[in-house]
């Protein structure tokens, strides 16, 4: 008898972390040579699965911001209701309700069902010493590949991320198109601290996935003003995110006590190509802002 694919992937045997972080060839091969078998597993697994209602939709927004890009999607000249939502809170960092905290049990249940689906998935090994979470790109070897879910990150990206960059931050308009992302959980005695560091993006955004009263303590986001060499440290409650261009240096601080999850999603150009960040540009048009690019994926993983 035939098995399925979902069998198939959850008995195969896998590359070791030790290889994964030395970037071994056999670890590139493995997930080269077996990316339509977990493609065909992910559907299988989101086909079959009891998620238990755990639905990816727009509901999971916070209201205010989904309302207010609703409306400029619909109408781009009126755009000022988005712009209005995001607090400058750092030189270049700006902060927002994203997620509705109410809602976040559903995102980090079907996240912790696909980490338990017993389907291969690369953690983010980019990130100093982190074990858990995933990649969400479909670039990325070993990408979270449930068709929903992709479904919800594609709107993400381009529905909500890169419309909202073009509003905050003109200069990325032209090293946009392309898209990366990873889910990360830093655990305390496991996971340190990770040193300042600028990303490899012209935009960041970084979600908080914690639950209300799903406490932690430090790890904090620590910004550096290049300029002024003002350091502050940043926390952001449960749903709301950060962005800021990636050129901004900024560090993780230490867990030192329960864990703290997050969407850290990255925009970019053609093969990496990144805007400079705070160079003066002409203003885009609203219907520039509000429109998805044309650009097909250039392949192109960071790390």
């Amino acid at each position: 008898m035939t098995q399925s694919s979902l069998a198939l992937a959850r008995e195969i045997e896998r590359p070791t972390r030790e290889a994964m972080l030395q970037r071994a060839p056999s670890v590139h091969h493995f997930w080269n040579n077996n990316t339509n078998l977990f493609q065909d597993a992910w559907k299988e697994w989101e086909t079959n699965a009891d998620l238990g209602g755990l639905t990816l939709d727009d509901a999971l927004y916070s209201p205010a911001l989904r309302n207010a890009i609703d409306a400029a999607w619909e109408n781009p000249e009126d755009d000022s209701a988005v712009k209005d939502l995001w607090e400058e809170v750092f030189p270049g960092v700006y902060k927002a309700q994203f997620f509705d905290p109410e809602k976040l049990a559903v995102l980090r249940g079907y996240m912790e069902k696909a980490a338990n689906a017993d389907i291969p998935l690369r953690p983010p090994y980019g990130i100093s010493l982190n074990r858990a979470g995933a990649m969400l790109d479909p670039r990325s070897e070993g990408y979270l590949g449930a068709p929903n879910f992709q479904a919800f990150y594609g709107g993400l990206m381009n529905r909500y991320m890169r419309p909202i960059s073009r509003l905050l931050f003109p200069d990325v308009a032209g090293y946009d198109d392309q898209t990366f992302g990873f889910s990360i959980q830093w655990k305390a005695d496991t996971d340190t601290s990770l040193r300042p560091h600028s990303d490899a993006s012209s935009v960041t955004l970084n979600i908080n996935l914690n639950l209300p009263g799903e406490s932690f303590a430090g790890s904090g986001v620590t910004f550096i003003d290049p300029e002024t060499r003002r350091v502050e440290s940043l926390k952001f409650e449960p749903g709301v995110a950060l962005i800021h261009h990636g050129s901004v240096p900024h560090a993780s601080e230490p867990i030192t006590e329960g864990s703290r999850s997050n969407f850290v999603l990255w925009l970019y150009g053609q093969h990496g190509q990144v805007a400079r960040g705070g160079v003066n540009v002409p203003p885009l048009a609203p219907e520039e802002r509000w429109a998805i690019p044309a650009a097909r994926s250039d392949g192109f993983a960071p790390f």
